[in-house]
């Protein structure tokens, strides 16, 4: 009798010139580290409202194989939207997420899962020789984003970015029970986890088409991290405010005494004075930015609209 061990999670957007290699090379990866019917593997790909012809594609290899299936959403939500889609679907112990662009190989992918075997509940892929450092546009937000995400959720992984990772089931099923509109899966997932580990992964270039993760984007996705997993934004803009009351009070204190010690002088340093205060200024436009962040998230929550909307879903009946 067949049991669904594996299921592999794609995350589809404007894909279609890497479709036909990445399926070509994950049925064969599949069945060659999986062929016990007793541990056998499904696919399932969330088309994330494409333009081109990618879903066209995902159907073709969804009516020819049984273990595929497609979600298709209406329109575009995002990347982490179209796994939690495909999250609400699937029968395996073990899921798999990996992006559809092959710069991390479905080779990986048993490497990964024998890891699970040991006992672990969520395993990151840790790239390798990197290929896109070619810009800083690219690597600063990104290194960014995996000291931010060590930092709130106090986890010390390397490759946060890295969408090559695997779960238990439980550890997907608890994050179908969070209902925030934003999440970044790898974080949410290592706050229920017990036991996480995180193996080398090879890296290669975009087989075809452009990153979707561009510099606005992983700023983003910056906020979403510092929003939605921890308060210690809020936290230090108190203690911001505590230090600057004390500046601020310090001065004072320093002009009375200087006043009483020299009641005929006068006070100079007029662009000193203007330089503390836009100093002052500056510090209330950032806190009132982290707090429009926070208000405005809390105000997406509060509407409690539907984070996706699955229009179909494709499999061989």
């Amino acid at each position: 009798m067949k049991q669904t061990f594996v299921s592999v999670v794609i995350p589809i957007f404007n894909e279609e010139e890497n479709i036909p290699a990445l399926w070509e090379r994950l049925a064969a990866v599949l069945k060659a580290a999986f062929p016990d019917p007793g541990r056998d593997w499904e696919v399932i790909f969330t088309d994330d409202g494409s333009r081109d012809h990618s879903l066209e594609l995902l159907k073709v290899i969804a009516e020819g194989e049984p273990r595929v299936s497609v979600v298709e959403f209406n329109r575009n939500y995002g990347q982490h939207a179209a796994i939690f889609g495909a999250f609400g679907i699937v029968s395996g112990e073990v899921i798999v997420t990996l992006d559809a662009d092959l710069q991390n190989p479905p080779e990986e992918i048993p490497k990964l899962v024998a890891k699970i075997d040991e006992g672990y509940d969520v395993v990151g892929g840790w790239r390798q020789g990197r290929m896109d450092h070619d810009s800083p546009f690219r690597t600063l937000p990104s290194k960014l984003v995996n000291a931010v995400t060590r930092k709130t959720t106090g986890v010390k992984m390397h490759d946060y970015g890295c969408m090559l990772r695997a779960y238990r089931r439980e550890i997907v099923d608890a994050m179908l029970q969070c209902k925030e509109r934003s999440s970044f899966i790898p974080a949410l997932a290592n706050s229920f986890a017990k036991r996480i580990a995180e193996v080398p992964v090879a890296h290669a270039e975009r087989a075809a088409g452009t990153s979707k993760y561009g510099f606005l984007r992983l700023i983003n996705l910056q906020f979403d991290l510092l929003t939605s997993f921890s308060l210690l934004p809020l936290q230090m803009l108190t203690l911001l405010g505590v230090f600057i009351a004390l500046l601020g009070f310090g001065l004072f204190l320093g002009l009375v005494v200087y006043r009483f010690v020299n009641p005929a002088g006068t006070v100079g340093g007029v662009f000193t004075l203007f330089a503390i205060l836009f100093f002052f200024v500056g510090c209330q436009f950032i806190a009132f930015g982290l707090l429009g962040e926070y208000i405005g998230r809390i105000y997406q929550e509060v509407r409690d609209r539907p984070r996706f909307v699955v229009k179909r879903i494709h499999k061989q009946l």
